[in-house]
């Protein structure tokens, strides 16, 4: 006789919650690498047309001609490129209709701009708040898939005329492979969150710096012109 035993059995001869249990962590961890997998692919892209983008900004491109050029294909312009067209386009709008007024000029652009950045963001980090979920309620969902076959298996002894540990055992062991699955799902998730917050901040922060210096552009194109 061996005292091994899988994880397929352990689950099959655990209690019905037990096993109840056992699947909704298991599709907590399903879910969480899936938007791990996503959502990382999606930062990677960001940061990576975001620096392309500046790199192709501070080339000293016109930028009406990089406008018209983003102009072209902007139902399918992301991050970076999308911010510089919403702020430009609005630029443009308001210097059209308010030529004397630079500084409502500065503020509409900033004003758009932080919009579409926000916007940028919110897509960006869709579902990301899952996982700090997931990391934070399955190690108490796998204690209470633990607790209840425990309890459930002290409650089967009531009968018995001899209680050994070695009836128990098996019970206990069923019951523990909860815990280890809710830490299962929630260590990668928590180290996930961590990871994909820090990129998400560099993202924000890469934008917010793009909006600042585009904004110091626009300014000295309004003042220097409104002086002379």
């Amino acid at each position: 006789m061996t005292s091994e035993l899988n994880f397929l059995e352990l689950f099959l001869k655990a209690g019905i919650v037990v096993q109840i249990v056992i699947v909704i962590l298991l599709i907590f961890s399903i879910i969480s690498w899936a938007i791990i997998i996503q959502r990382s692919r999606i930062l990677t892209k960001a940061i990576k047309e975001s620096a392309r983008f500046e790199d192709r900004f501070w080339s000293g491109e016109d930028l009406n001609k990089l406008y018209e050029g983003l102009e072209n294909r902007r139902d399918v312009l992301t991050g970076s490129e999308q911010i510089f067209y919403v702020g430009f386009k609005e630029f443009s709008r308001l210097k059209k209709s308010n030529p004397n007024a630079p500084e409502a000029i500065l503020q509409g652009t900033s004003r758009a701009m932080n919009l579409s950045m926000n916007r940028e963001i919110e897509y960006a980090e869709d579902r990301i708040p899952f996982l700090a979920t997931v990391a934070s309620i399955s190690p108490y969902i796998g204690l209470f898939g633990t607790v209840w076959g425990i309890m459930h298996s002290f409650m089967a002894l009531s009968g018995a005329k001899q209680a050994t540990l070695q009836m128990v055992a098996p019970g206990i062991a069923e019951a523990l492979i909860a815990t280890a699955i809710g830490l299962f799902a929630a260590i990668p998730a928590v180290m996930a969150y961590n990871r994909l917050s820090l990129r998400m901040s560099k993202l924000e922060q890469n934008y917010s710096n793009f909006i600042d210096e585009f904004t110091t552009i626009l300014h000295r194109q309004v003042f220097g012109k409104n002086h002379n």
